[in-house]
């Protein structure tokens, strides 16, 4: 039988509230230093000539129907022509995005400064909380759960007794450094650098390979099957006025 307990209003004001204050100004100083620490790095032509050669392919495709058949032919021969289309790649120049980034050396120190502020306040943060809140109850769920969310709710508590909707003060440090996303969303803007979940999956990736994009559009322009929407247009609107004219 699970425990009921009373949680001391000193708690809520000396472990709750301000671990939660905290870990939102953490949150965003280590945006504004992220900030200060990106580089600032011209763009590669190639990579910009190929993004737009990819959106008016993509263009192409969505407006086929709406040019004669002529001219899409036309434009497609210009786009995926084997021999000097613009979305055909040989196959000696194709790169390894891999190979690209670790042999740009500006991006391998982007990827060292993402990597420390993210790992060394979250190192700290992690120390002072351990070392002044570790072993409190700091919070009640207001709905019950299964005994699966034990180890994520009460974590540094070992008493199977306590009830599982009793929150310890190392998992609410733990809640807020992963729930707190859409708050940084609305602070700091959908493109911000604290999404630690995001970090991570980026890091378990590197790059894109372009060449890939322009074989995959050159793929779907040459199976688009053109049938032109307007036929004889001219004619039809002429028909149309004469009949309202008389």
């Amino acid at each position: 039988m699970a425990e009921d307990l009373v949680l001391d209003t000193a708690i809520r004001d000396w472990v709750l509230i301000p671990l939660s204050i905290v870990m939102v100004l953490i949150g965003v100083l280590r945006y504004f230093v992220s900030k200060l620490m990106r580089s600032t790095q011209v763009p590669d032509g190639k990579i910009v000539k190929e993004g737009q050669v990819i959106v008016r392919a993509r263009n192409l495709r969505a407006a086929a129907n709406f040019i004669p058949p002529k001219s899409f032919r036309a434009r497609r021969a210009y786009f995926s022509n084997e021999e000097n289309g613009l979305l055909h790649v040989p196959k000696g120049q194709a790169q390894n995005p891999q190979a690209q980034m670790f042999s740009d050396p500006n991006m391998a120190m982007d990827m060292m400064k993402k990597n420390l502020s993210m790992i060394i306040p979250q190192t700290l943060t992690f120390a002072w909380v351990n070392f002044f809140f570790s072993g409190f109850v700091a919070a009640k769920i207001p709905f019950p759960l299964t005994q699966r969310f034990r180890s994520m709710l009460q974590n540094g508590i070992d008493l199977s007794t306590v009830d599982v909707s009793y929150v310890s003060s190392r998992s609410w440090y733990f809640l807020n450094l992963f729930g707190l996303r859409g708050l940084f969303s609305l602070i700091l803007g959908e493109d911000n650098a604290t999404d630690d979940a995001q970090r991570m999956m980026q890091m378990s990736g590197f790059g894109f390979d372009p060449t890939k994009n322009l074989g995959a559009e050159k793929d779907g322009l040459d199976i688009v099957q053109h049938e032109w929407a307007l036929p004889k247009f001219e004619q039809r609107a002429e028909a149309v006025l004469r009949k309202l004219v008389s």
